[in-house]
């Protein structure tokens, strides 16, 4: 393992400004706060605030179940591109992509299952259940 390969930490926190920015773009909605953790060959992600204008005002409006209907059509229609980003920043091949959201605390989670472990200076770190926030 040479030592141009980044930290667990430094890939994370280039996951996490990348994926905010990725939702800035997309959706026009800008998490406040994206965390990514690794967890030996899975990724966890969290989003704070991740719910847009226009669910918002659906559920404003007593129409959650619209806004759960919009919110999922709008993560199919973002997640293959979501899923190419995340590969090549990690340069690990993605075998599945979990996404869901609560709308009562503004959470998203997504959970990426990966074919392995990505390659990191600090391979241990991965393994360890220590939370690293970006």
């Amino acid at each position: 393992m040479g030592n141009n390969l980044p930290t667990s930490g430094q890939l994370e926190r280039s996951l996490a400004q990348t994926i905010q920015g990725f939702y800035r773009r997309q959706l026009g909605h800008q998490p406040s706060r994206v965390t990514c953790q690794f967890f030996d060959a899975k990724l966890v992600i969290i989003l704070e605030d991740s719910i847009t204008n226009a669910e918002q005002i659906l559920i404003e409006e007593g129409k959650e179940e619209l806004a759960e209907e919009v919110r999922s059509n709008l993560d199919d229609a973002i997640q293959p591109e979501l899923k190419q980003l995340i590969e090549e920043i990690i340069q690990v091949k993605i075998i599945d992509l979990l996404s869901d959201v609560t709308f009562n605390t503004g959470r998203a989670g997504i959970i990426a299952i990966l074919s392995e472990i990505p390659k990191v200076r600090n391979p241990q770190s991965i393994s360890k259940s220590k939370p690293n926030k970006s």
